[in-house]
């Protein structure tokens, strides 16, 4: 099975589409640095996520996974016009697996209105968070769902509920998932590259528990995004390995994981984008 894990595309939102009721607070500030900053580090992202499929296809991908921040504001403009552009990619044979990111919840609003849910809920899983889907042959997906809106401009923080980390524990637990390689895929980094948590304003405040409820994985993966910066890292006492996909967008910091799981051995290749397309690098996969 073939596995293609992105994330972070950041489309660039259409400010003028933004009611003026949704105005006030935090996205003042962030439409002032999309502006003034943010924009110019992804200006082609449409270009980018037309050239994924097109990679998509060329390499017989069976399923295809993003952990989440398609927007910038989390409006609804922007999260229906995400929805358009990721559209190609959701017609893999095994289709599209999604969670949320914190840009994606980005206000309050936003879980009010159930926006992230109305429409793109149908490639998040069914029934309540973690969504499980099990996979012939012998592959499983939990979507865990760790993003939250941060009202303060300060913080982007996110937190697996303790309600879902119970949950997470019972499908983990479950006598069919013993082996099969399970998958977990969240928008929050348990771990930065160097193996050191990220900063309690940025990161996943609760990794530890996290990844505590994660060590029964005989064999698997972690996989997250929100950090724009693809790498690979290993946890003491974690038999699963965890991969960020970075941004597959950023100027600069392109990146993507090609999966090829066969049985109980897997193989990640990373990919990043030569000014084309997607090229994968060969000479850095890493068998797991």
């Amino acid at each position: 099975m073939r596995i293609l894990h992105f994330s972070d595309p950041h489309l660039d939102p259409d400010l003028r589409a933004v009611p003026v009721s949704e105005w006030p607070g935090k996205r003042i500030i962030g439409a002032a640095n999309l502006l003034l900053n943010r924009r110019r580090h992804f200006d082609r992202v449409d270009e980018k996520l037309a050239a994924l499929d097109r990679f998509r296809q060329e390499q017989n991908v069976d399923l295809v996974l993003c952990t989440g921040d398609y927007t910038v504001l989390g409006t609804e403009p922007e999260l229906e016009r995400a929805r358009k552009v990721i559209a190609p990619l959701t017609r893999a044979p095994l289709g599209f697996l999604t969670v949320p990111g914190n840009h994606d919840l980005y206000m309050p609003d936003t879980v009010r209105d159930q926006r992230f849910e109305r429409i793109f809920g149908d490639l998040t899983g069914a029934g309540e968070w973690p969504r499980l889907r099990l996979l012939d042959p012998g592959v499983a997906v939990v979507g865990v769902h760790s993003a939250r809106p941060n009202p303060q401009p300060w913080r982007s923080s996110g937190r697996v509920p303790p309600e879902q980390l119970e949950a997470l524990a019972r499908i983990l637990a479950l006598p069919d998932m013993q082996d099969r390689f399970v998958l977990v895929m969240t928008h929050y980094a348990p771990r930065l590259w160097n193996g050191q948590p990220d900063s309690p304003s940025h990161g996943m405040t609760n990794a530890e528990e996290f990844l505590d409820v994660c060590r029964s994985i005989r064999k698997g993966a972690i996989l997250f995004g929100h950090v724009h910066r693809r790498y690979r890292v290993d946890v003491p006492g974690l038999q699963t390995v965890l991969f960020c996909a970075g941004s597959v967008s950023q100027n600069g910091r392109e990146g993507l994981w090609l999966f090829e799981i066969d049985g109980s051995s897997a193989k990640a290749v990373p990919g990043r984008w030569d000014g084309s397309g997607y090229a994968l690098a060969e000479n850095e996969a890493y068998e797991f």
